[in-house]
């Protein structure tokens, strides 16, 4: 992997203020794509368009609600308007909300769908087009550990990862003909705000860093051609069960 690997290329990236998404979007950046940061909150999505540009790389701020169809719009069109194309899109957006699913309301349910799951068919669809047109291309959903197996108090949080494999496994069958590969990254524990409020009990100092996800994320988006495509990649915590 060269360190300019992804020269010439353009990434959207959601959730990008902080945690995981905002790691992704600046180690994109330092390995040459233009990255097109969204997230609900823009002074947070400012700072890191700062940090980007101060290391000479070269980002673009578009406040985003992934659930709203008009805001996915804008952000498609306006990224393609600003850089003249698209070819990677990480789907990393996401809330959470925690507890014994019987005393969780349908507005919680709601919230939870719209970001996790609505949020990612949205940004797909829109982004779809513009990735045919310049494949090899990718898709990188940002899934999670519970997004193949259940935990207590997380069954709202783990039914839409459940979603979002279920749809990365479809969209790679339709999309493979087109060159557009779709991977899924499921990591367990990561040191950020969602998983410090749903589980406070969790020793941080155990937990995985945002950068070494975004690592990963550059693995996958570096790989153009060859013979050998990876469709998950399931990463845990290194005090956790092996194989578990």
């Amino acid at each position: 992997m060269t360190e300019k690997s992804l020269d010439g290329q353009t990434a959207i990236v959601t959730g990008a203020g902080r945690g995981i998404g905002r790691a992704i979007a600046v180690t994109l950046a330092e390995h040459g794509a233009r990255v097109a940061l969204a997230a609900r909150t823009e002074s947070e999505l400012v700072t890191v368009q700062q940090q980007i540009e101060a290391a000479g790389g070269q980002a673009a701020v578009f406040p985003t609600d992934v659930s709203r169809e008009a805001d996915v719009q804008a952000l498609v069109a306006g990224t393609v308007q600003k850089f003249g194309r698209l070819d990677l899109l990480i789907n990393n957006a996401a809330i959470g909300v925690f507890g014994p699913l019987a005393e969780l309301s349908t507005t919680d349910w709601d919230r939870v769908m719209a970001i996790n799951t609505r949020g990612v068919f949205l940004m797909c669809r829109e982004s779809i087009p513009h990735l045919k047109q310049h494949a090899p291309s990718a898709i990188i959903n940002i899934s999670s550990v519970v997004g193949v197996k259940g935990y207590v108090d997380q069954g709202v949080y783990s039914a839409s990862k459940h979603a979002v494999m279920g749809l990365s496994g479809a969209l790679a069958k339709e999309l493979q003909a087109d060159g557009i590969r779709v991977h899924a990254v499921c990591p367990g524990g990561v040191d950020t705000e969602m998983v410090a409020q749903s589980r406070p009990d969790l020793d941080r100092s155990v937990l995985m860093r945002p950068q070494e996800i975004a690592d990963i994320v550059l693995f996958l988006a570096s790989r153009r051609g060859g013979t050998a495509v990876i469709d998950q990649i399931h990463v845990r915590r290194a005090a956790s069960t092996p194989w578990a």
